[in-house]
């Protein structure tokens, strides 16, 4: 690739990724602000409640949008490169025609057995409602997913930004009104209207999304069958889909038997959900917050190695894992000596809870890791090798399972932190070895 090339697609990048990180930095402190006002709103109980529907969130996202989100950014980034405007329009339409049918069908089986979901799987029939009304979510949840993955193709990043922004401002905006009607009635707002918060967002992300998207037109000097173009789609959507199922299968496992094993320590019902709502709900949301630049990273690494790969310029290839590592250790580490320093501030401050500070303080250490492991397995992504990405986070995920069966009943939680870091190192760490073996990678200059 000529000089000129790099420069752009470094540029692309760039500006790319701080277009994200800015709509994700604005996303995240509204988000901020949201988890303090449920965290008065619905306590530390309620807030576990909450987070015990998110696998299902999930895992209806993995099935209905997030391979096929994918696949569609990768598509469109090789039909782009070439110039084939015919090729682009035929995937992002077969991928949302696709994404229509399996989100209708999900929504309508979570509305049908949300009581059997509730109390069966997640064990707590008071999270029925709240799936009745999260059911909802998946259709318009899958329209701009694959709106967004269409702009990811070209390395076009403002759409997502702004829908992202929009639909967390809708979110919170809808529950804080939904809040204060009940609260002028003279009600308790149920823990449903979060849910709804969640359905309103959607709603109004996708009517901008849809408003503003605008395909090219078909090429007449292209043509693609459509055949080939939805086998091509389905043989990548599958597997990635597949995969982000049976992963998000074992992570909702893990997730739903937090509380469990927390009262074979010696909690209450009550008091199990509290630590789980105060980890996963507050200290987690703060530990998140800085991947807002990795995760805008990761998104754009995976259309320009598959480019790259396409065009056959290894080089660029590896100076972008080189770069990738070295940047994401840096930065982890330079997180991880901020919570060192503020967890217990942050957890006082913001939640008014001392436990949340002792997480935030514990859960830093996993910075370095859990920052380099996201886009690292973009990488892998984009080079095509999203089996070797499932392997790796299935075993992270088995040795948090481990750690949540065997550990948390003997240990408490706070095993579970342990488990939490010592699955994010193997990950990275494998990642790093499997890209070295393939790609030849030097850190260091000679």
């Amino acid at each position: 690739m000529p000089k000129s090339q790099h420069s752009s697609v470094k540029k692309t990048l760039i500006t790319g990724t701080l277009l994200l990180t800015a709509a994700g930095v604005l996303t995240r402190i509204i988000g901020f602000f949201y988890r303090i006002f449920l965290s008065r709103l619905i306590g530390a109980e309620g807030l576990g409640i909450y987070q015990l529907v998110s696998p299902v969130t999930a895992l209806g996202f993995a099935l209905t949008a997030a391979g096929i989100q994918t696949s569609i950014s990768r598509f469109v980034s090789m039909e782009a490169a070439k110039k084939n405007s015919t090729g682009v329009r035929l995937y992002v339409t077969i991928g949302l025609i696709l994404s229509l049918f399996l989100s209708a069908a999900t929504g309508l089986f979570i509305w049908k057995y949300a009581d059997f979901i509730a109390s069966a799987w997640l064990g707590d029939a008071r999270c029925a409602p709240l799936l009745t009304v999260l059911s909802l979510s998946f259709i318009p949840s899958c329209v701009h997913a694959c709106i967004n993955g269409y702009y990811y193709g070209l390395k076009k990043t403002g759409v997502p930004a702004l829908t992202q922004l929009i639909e967390q401002i809708a979110r919170v905006g809808s529950v804080y009104v939904l809040y204060q009607i009940y609260l002028s009635k003279g009600l308790t707002a149920p823990l449903s209207i979060t849910m709804w918060g969640i359905v309103i967002g959607e709603v109004v992300s996708t009517l901008f999304s849809v408003s503003i998207a605008k395909l090219p037109s078909a090429s007449p000097t292209h043509s693609l069958p459509i055949g080939a173009c939805t086998r091509n789609l389905i043989q990548m959507a599958t597997p990635l889909t597949a995969n982000r199922i049976v992963l998000n299968l074992f992570s909702s496992f893990e997730n739903i038997m937090i509380p469990n094993r927390l009262k074979l320590f010696g909690y209450t019902n009550s008091e199990a959900l509290g630590v789980y709502g105060i980890l996963t709900g507050m200290a987690m949301s703060i530990i998140m917050f800085p991947s807002v630049i990795t995760n805008s990273v990761s998104v754009l690494l995976l259309p320009a190695i598959s480019e790259a790969k396409a065009d056959g310029d290894e080089r660029l290839i590896r100076r972008a894992i080189a770069k990738t590592i070295k940047t994401c250790l840096l930065w982890g580490f330079f997180c991880t000596a901020g919570f060192l320093v503020t967890g217990d501030f942050l957890g006082n401050m913001l939640f008014g809870n001392a436990l949340a500070g002792t997480f935030i303080t514990t859960l830093g250490f996993i910075c370095p890791f859990l920052y380099l492991g996201s886009t690292l397995t973009s990488i892998l992504h984009g080079l095509g090798y999203p089996g070797t990405t499932f392997v790796l986070n299935l075993i992270a995920c088995g040795i948090r399972i481990l750690f949540v069966l065997f550990a948390i009943p003997v240990y408490g939680i706070r095993s579970y932190l342990v488990g939490l870091l010592l699955s994010q190192a193997v990950l990275a760490l494998l990642a790093i070895v499997i890209l070295f073996s393939k790609t030849n990678v030097r850190l260091l200059k000679r």
